[in-house]
């Protein structure tokens, strides 16, 4: 059985339900800090538990007998995380060393790591491969990258095999129950703008790019739950010891002025006019994925646009704010 660290959440809700949909047997782990229980489906175990506890994930982990984990479970906000660097290391880092503890104690040994593209930074290339320098420039990435460090020694030590799947920037919703409930990344944050009758913000327009705003690969999150169950697939023939580490995203950059419009015009609200604000420190110009490797080495390629991941987080959006 496969234990999803974080399944109550948004991601993770759709981890699960592509692992059920291929055929695997799954339970969640979860502390609900920010997900729900109404995200897991009937039928598949809930343990609401820290991932801090190392004796409450042996105890799930035997009970259901758990010989793999998709570790989703993390906190993820960028600007939090420089306001809060301790508590990021404790849950990130402290809460993969942990789970890693119970794997080795009780034998799981097949793990798939939801990393980030943050563990790049600001790289100053067309297409970020695997092999791009990793040089993160705050807190949240530097957890990521320094988990993928912990796990790659875990797995060569303990004879387990894993994948760090980075991802770019995840958007959109199987459905709308399960979309994003956070407004802490592009799309949401100008669905609450136009529903405030405000206009959409744009974060600095003087960017090396062809129009002057930052350029970023999304990536729709029914995309990024079929690459784990790929990954997932992947590791049962795997030799111990194996670390894959793979981009998830779809090799195509859009422009922040072009996602905004392109939200404008899906959402109706033709009237508004976007506004250009200072730029944000930090934000790099251009992060585009290079998603040729995990297309050789999983056979995966990303199915889902732009667009299609606006409406949903439409339709989702909708449903929470009718």
């Amino acid at each position: 059985m496969w234990m999803v660290t974080g399944g109550a959440g948004y991601i993770g809700s759709h981890v699960l339900r592509a692992l059920r949909a291929g055929g695997e047997a799954v339970m969640v782990y979860d502390d609900l800090s920010t997900g729900s229980a109404d995200r897991v489906p009937d039928g598949v175990p809930l343990v609401v538990g820290s991932v801090l506890d190392g004796a409450g994930l042996e105890a799930a982990m035997r009970e259901h007998a758990v010989e793999g984990v998709l570790h989703i479970a993390a906190k993820k906000q960028v600007g939090e995380s420089v306001e809060q660097p301790l508590h990021y290391y404790r849950e990130n880092v402290a809460g993969l060393t942990t789970l890693l503890e119970a794997m080795a104690a009780t034998g799981a040994d097949r793990l798939v790591f939801s990393s980030s593209a943050a563990v790049y930074g600001m790289p100053d290339v067309d297409l970020v491969t695997e092999d791009t320098p990793c040089e993160p420039i705050n807190p949240y990435g530097e957890t990521k990258l320094i988990g993928e460090w912990l796990i790659r020694a875990a797995a060569r030590a303990h004879g387990i095999r894993a994948a760090a799947l980075r991802y770019f920037n995840v958007a959109g919703a199987a459905s709308p129950e399960l979309a994003d409930a956070g407004v802490f990344n592009l799309i949401p944050m100008v669905f609450e703008r136009l529903e405030a009758g405000k206009a959409p913000l744009i974060f600095g327009d003087t960017y090396p790019t062809p129009d002057g705003t930052c350029v970023r690969d999304f990536i729709h999150v029914s995309d990024i739950a079929s690459a784990h169950l790929a990954a997932a697939v992947r590791l049962r023939d795997a030799e111990a010891g194996t670390m894959l580490t793979l981009n998830i995203g779809r090799g195509e950059g859009s422009s922040v002025r072009e996602t905004v419009e392109r939200i404008i015009k899906i959402t109706g609200a033709a009237g508004a006019v976007p506004e250009v604000v200072d730029a944000r420190p930090g934000d790099p110009a251009r992060v585009v994925a290079s998603a040729d490797r995990i297309e050789r080495q999983l056979g995966w390629s990303a199915r889902y646009g732009l667009d299609v991941m606006i409406e949903s987080a439409w339709h989702g959006w909708r449903l929470r704010h009718p």
